[in-house]
Formats: structure tokens, sequence, C-alpha cells
């Protein structure tokens, strides 16, 4: 049972929230470091890639010898992978939809390879302070979340679920042990609830397995963690988005939105918070509200010259075009679901506007049409990993879609990420 067991909860216990970073605690002569990496993650919050790694490299060059520099280097090394495989937001963490590595480009071997050796820079610097000094809590921290760091990306990126179980267990041990040592510590807090709550969703057999291979579980005391560290300065934002995941998944939709316009005051440059706001308007049942919320975005977006996620325009027109069939606004959302679907949208997405389509196509009686896009949107579901979407439309091709009663939301096994500095 031990490697089937490992693999499933390595599913499940990489740690991750979408945008995120740790904030560390600042040293005296690391002044300027400790600026430029706040500054750098303050940057790439506000999608600005470019002048975060250039910060961030600063704060390297400034501080060669300190482990949280180089691990500032490869969380953001990693948000940027992440961006470019468009693999950002909570459908992907929530929906299945990056349940196989199989279905995201692989990363440039440039940036796998930088990462790589920024992270391992990190966690040799840690582990050589942890030895030196075993009393040190700063040094253990480090070291806790630098294999937290490990076991995201052994997750999400090259796909070892191995690998990252390992990763993530160090991470654990790391933390909890952190947290025994100054339970005022909101970060180690942060790590311990994640994992807390992710294996207190788990299967009764791999469960069990967590515990004995050292896991806790408890997900109202993981909640718990990741709000109290939410209202800490010193970790706020990492806190915040890992909630939003959370939030979404036990189906407390408006608390999610609360948090996500929190974000967006912060960031403001950051689009993926309007994005997401307006999905979770959605899952709560507030179409008005989401179709205001997308449309305003879909205007930052169109003004906005940054660049994108793969097909992210379509993802915003899906999105929309969602909000108007639940409304119950046939033309509106066929003129979104149509322009997305002319607009390269990536796999997952395409196969979610066909179901949107047969969903307007039920509605207004043409049961023939319906079907067919339903059949076409089990189809790419399944080629491209999207259990929700295969089980949707299976689901309304045996009952019409009808009158929309209450929010539909996907409840797939827990898969959190989080991003660490």
């Amino acid at each position: 049972m031990t490697r089937a067991a490992a693999c499933r909860i390595g599913s499940s216990i990489v740690a991750l929230a979408l945008w995120l970073g740790v904030s560390t605690r600042a040293a005296p002569p690391q002044a300027e470091a400790d600026r430029l990496i706040a500054a750098s993650f303050d940057a790439a919050y506000n999608l600005d890639h470019e002048q975060g790694m250039t910060l961030v490299r600063k704060a390297v060059a400034v501080a060669p010898d300190e482990s949280r520099t180089h691990r500032a280097l490869a969380s953001l090394l990693w948000l940027d992978i992440l961006f470019q495989r468009g693999a950002v937001t909570v459908d992907h963490f929530l929906g299945g939809v990056t349940k196989s590595q199989l279905n995201l480009p692989k990363p440039l071997p440039a940036l796998d390879a930088e990462f790589h050796q920024a992270l391992d820079k990190s966690i040799a610097l840690a582990s050589r302070r942890v030895a030196a000094e075993p009393r040190n809590i700063d040094a253990e921290d480090d070291l806790g979340t630098a294999y937290g760091l490990q076991a995201s990306y052994s997750a999400s990126v090259d796909g070892s679920l191995t690998a990252a179980f390992k990763s993530a267990r160090r991470a654990y041990d790391a933390e909890e042990h952190v947290l025994e040592r100054d339970p005022s510590r909101a970060g180690a807090g942060l790590v311990v609830g994640t994992y807390r709550y992710v294996v207190a969703g788990m299967a009764l057999p791999s469960r069990l397995f967590a515990y004995m291979m050292g896991f806790g579980g408890g997900k109202e005391q993981g909640i718990a963690l990741l709000e109290a560290a939410a209202k800490n300065a010193e970790r706020r934002t990492e806190a915040q988005t890992a909630l939003v995941l959370i939030y979404t998944r036990e189906g407390r939709h408006l608390d999610a939105v609360r948090i996500l316009r929190d974000l967006e005051r912060e960031y403001p440059r950051n689009r993926l918070f309007v994005l997401e706001e307006g999905a979770s308007l959605i899952r709560a049942g507030k179409f008005a509200d989401a179709d205001g919320v997308l449309t305003r975005g879909l205007a930052a977006f169109d003004l906005d010259p940054r660049r994108k996620i793969p097909g992210e325009r379509p993802l915003w027109l899906y999105k929309r075009g969602v909000a108007r069939v639940a409304a119950n606004r046939p033309a509106d959302a066929r003129a979104d679901l149509d322009t997305a679907l002319a607009t390269s949208p990536v796999e997952w997405v395409r196969g979610r506007i066909h179901l949107e389509l047969g969903k307007l196509a039920d509605r207004a009686g043409r049961r023939d049409s319906a079907l067919a896009s339903y059949k076409t949107a089990r189809a790419i579901a399944e080629a491209s990993n999207d259990p929700w979407c295969a089980a949707a439309a299976a689901r309304y091709t045996r009952t019409p879609f009808g009158p929309v009663t209450s929010p539909q939301t996907p409840h797939p096994e827990p898969v959190l990420f989080r991003l660490t500095r």
C-alpha cells in the first residue's frame, strides 16, 4: 500500500496557493536584501514579472550567503513558469484541470535549471545554518519553507508525486517544530495549517498512512491557523490566497470574494484577482455581480499591454458567458462563448465552452443540438483530463439542463499549492 498511498498523499499534500509569497523575518544586517525581496514580490503580485525578477536578483547579489534570497529567486522563477504554463487559476487547482502534468507545456529548460540551482542553494545554506546553530529558529523556518517550495515544484511542474511527498514531509516536520517552539510564528502556522487541512480531507486509508508518516490532520484547526496567518502582516498575502482556494472548496464563496477584493486593493495591477472574483461570484450564485466584475476586468485586460497567460482572453469571455448563461441572457452569453471559441482557447476551456453551449441549446428546446455539444464537451474534457467538465456533460446528457436553482460547484479532491519566498 505504501507506494500507492504515497502517490495519493503526494497529489494532495503538495502545498501551493496561486500568486503567493512568504515574508521572512528581517535581520538587521540584511535590511537591503529584505527590502528588495519585499519589493520583488510586490511587483510579482502585480504581474510585473520582469521588474520582480530584476529586484530579486539584486537581493541575491546583496546577500549571496542568505538562504532566503535564493529561495525568493526560486519562488519568482516558479511563479513565472506557472504563468507561462497558464496554471494560475482556482479552476486548475480545484477543478482537476492540471491533475495530469502531461497536459501542460514543459517549462523552458533555462528557467527550470535556474530554479533548481537557486532552490538547491537555498536548501544547502539553510541546512548548513541549522547544523551550525541547531537552536536557531530562523534557520529551521528557512529550511522548512525551502522544502515546501521544493514539494510544490515537484508536483506542479515535474509531476513527481513521490518527490513532492518526501519534500512535503520535511517541510511539515520543520515548520511544526518551529510552531511548537514559538506559536506566534505565523509562517509556520501557515504551512502546518495547509497540510492539516489537506490531510483531513483524504480518504481514510490515505489519511491513516499520512498520520503514520508524521503528518497531522484537522480541517478546522488547519483553517484557523490559516485565518490567523491572514491577520499577520508577515505572511498575509500567502494566507489569503490559500484561503481563497480552501473557501472555494468549502463552498464559502462570499468569503473568497471578500478576500479577493482585499487582494485587488493591495495589488491593483493584478487582473487575475479580478478574474477570480468574478468566478467566485458565479459560484456564489451572484450572476449579475459577476457579469459586472468580469466586464470591468475585460475592459482593463484589453488595455493591458503586458504578457498574458495562454488563452487568457477566451478564459475571460468564457467566465462571463457562464454568468450570462446562468442569468438567462442567451444572446449575450452566446456572443461571449462564440467569440471565446473562435479565439484559440486552451483545451479545458474549449471543452467547458461547449458545455455552456449545450446548456443554451437545452434552454432553447434544441435537444439534439444540446446533446451534440455535450458529446463534444465530454470528449475534450476526457482528452484534456478535466473530470469536472466530463461529469457535467454526462449529467446533462442524461437530464436536460434547466433553470438554475443553485450555483454548481465542482468538489474534487483538494490539490493546494503554495508559493514561498
